[in-house]
């Protein structure tokens, strides 16, 4: 292969990757405008739910408004441990979705990918997790009703050791962070 062309090859190979660099982050920009899609972390909303059970406090709970025909919905919630044993979120029910999963969003290299976590999620002792967008998080399925900003959703939580707690998740902007 000559200089020449090899040059013009690695060039050619550089030219692309930014320019898929830059396509990558724009389609990132593009769903933070989306309704209820965006990857921002940020504080709990204002007015978000709290709750105490046995050695977990549990709070900054909401859902985010969803659009007609949008298929799913994400919540959110902190769970601090304050025991000296661990415990796990083993599962989430609500009656305003067929079904509730946890899941986890993380990077693979330069793409989101987002997976169950059958297993649920530990909460060890002293420590505090948080489900939040663009990492752990609720996901309401075959949702009865599109979730409205100004309701509430009620969900009930499900701990290894703690047990149960009902909680009511008030339904915040789709974009609220």
């Amino acid at each position: 292969m000559n200089r020449n062309y090899a040059a013009a090859l690695l060039i050619s190979a550089i030219a692309l990757s930014f320019s898929a660099a830059a396509v990558m982050a724009q389609q990132g920009n593009d769903m933070n405008k989306m309704p209820g899609m965006h990857m921002d972390a940020g504080k709990a909303p204002a007015g978000s739910a709290t709750v105490k059970l046995g050695d977990l406090d549990i709070s900054g709970g909401y859902v985010r408004a969803m659009l007609p025909g949008q298929p799913v919905g994400g919540g959110y919630i902190t769970i601090h441990n304050g025991g000296s044993g661990d415990d796990r979120l083993t599962s989430v029910t609500s009656s305003a979705a067929g079904k509730v999963e946890l899941h986890e969003m993380k990077m693979e290299g330069e793409v989101m990918k987002m997976r169950e976590v059958k297993e649920g999620i530990a909460i060890p002792a002293g420590a505090t997790v948080t489900l939040s967008p663009n990492s752990l998080h609720m996901m309401f399925k075959q949702v009865k009703t599109p979730f409205k900003q100004g309701s509430t959703v009620p969900v009930m939580l499900m701990f290894d050791k703690a047990g149960m707690v009902d909680i009511s998740l008030p339904v915040v902007a789709p974009n609220a962070s």
